[in-house]
């Protein structure tokens, strides 16, 4: 990326000190225009306790772009409205907490639902992270269907460009699937072998029934098809303002199949912000009537 030169320190010239000994200025001005770019960018509601994890996360780009404080820094980003750099600042933003198969009452649920449908089954995973969930939807197909290859597609999107290149490798260490059945590990992975030791990859089948790509569920448009059989966003609305979460879920309502189900996090209450779906299960709601018709 070309920088403009007056927003680049003076060689050998020490960055400004922030308070408490700080290696950047950060300022409560510097936190609020971060807020406002990160939620008009990805629809992210950064509580007020945040500065911290703002400045850890940020800091790091400010050293690998030698700036010298998080002002210049900003300005760079809304100088240059279409920058690489704007993939850079929501990736460091966005957080990816995920495991195999969390929240695992979902999963049967999944799995009776699809075996009563048929085929072939579309699914889409709004928020992938670095691959867990999909995969444990993938796993969660195969067993349903008692095969390797389903007649199914997972459709799995993320924000975060960088996190969907490791989702779409599909390894892992041995300690993400420790909690795993040994049935599961031995059907659904590979062992790596010498330099590999200690990592597993998915089953090329597995990785078969899943496509990867960037999405921005605040994007005016959303390059995808319905309709789907189900979709999780789990974890997904804690990030968002109420009115954010309406608008999303009103635009996820179309995209589902008559029965299709919608799977949230444990944490989110979707009944508040929409009248599109209604809960049917643990945090598993269907079209409402209303929607439907």
């Amino acid at each position: 990326m070309r920088m403009r030169n007056d927003l680049q320190p003076t060689p050998g010239a020490p960055a400004r000190q922030g308070a408490e000994g700080k290696e950047f200025l950060f300022t409560q001005s510097d936190f609020e225009r971060v807020r406002r770019l990160i939620y008009d960018r990805a629809g992210i509601a950064l509580g007020d306790g945040k500065q911290e994890m703002v400045y850890s996360r940020l800091s790091r780009r400010l050293r690998l772009l030698h700036l010298g404080t998080f002002e210049a820094y900003l300005r760079l980003l809304e100088a240059d409205a279409g920058g690489s750099e704007w993939e850079q600042f929501t990736n460091a933003l966005t957080t990816n907490l995920t495991s195999f198969f969390r929240e695992a009452h979902h999963f049967p649920v999944l799995a009776e639902h699809v075996k009563a449908q048929g085929g072939p089954i579309e699914i889409w995973c709004c928020a992938s992270s670095t691959g867990e969930e999909p995969y444990s939807l993938a796993i969660t197909l195969c067993e349903a269907f008692g095969t390797l290859t389903p007649p199914a597609r997972i459709l799995a999107t993320d924000i975060d460009t960088q996190v969907l290149a490791k989702a779409e490798s599909g390894v892992y260490s041995l300690e993400r699937v420790s909690d795993m059945s040994p049935e599961r590990l031995k059907r659904f992975f590979l062992r790596g072998k010498g330099p590999q030791a200690g990592y597993v990859r998915l089953r090329p089948e597995l990785r078969r029934l899943i496509s990867f790509k960037p999405l921005n569920l605040l994007d005016d448009r959303w390059a995808l098809k319905g309709p789907f059989d189900a979709v999780f966003c789990r974890n997904v609305m804690i990030y968002f303002d109420k009115p954010t979460q309406g608008q999303i879920l009103s635009r996820l309502a179309p995209l589902l199949k008559p029965s299709g189900l919608l799977f949230a996090g444990h944490s989110e209450n979707l009944s508040f912000v929409t009248r599109d779906f209604s809960l049917i299960g643990k945090t598993v709601y269907q079209l409402s009537q209303a929607a439907r018709s």
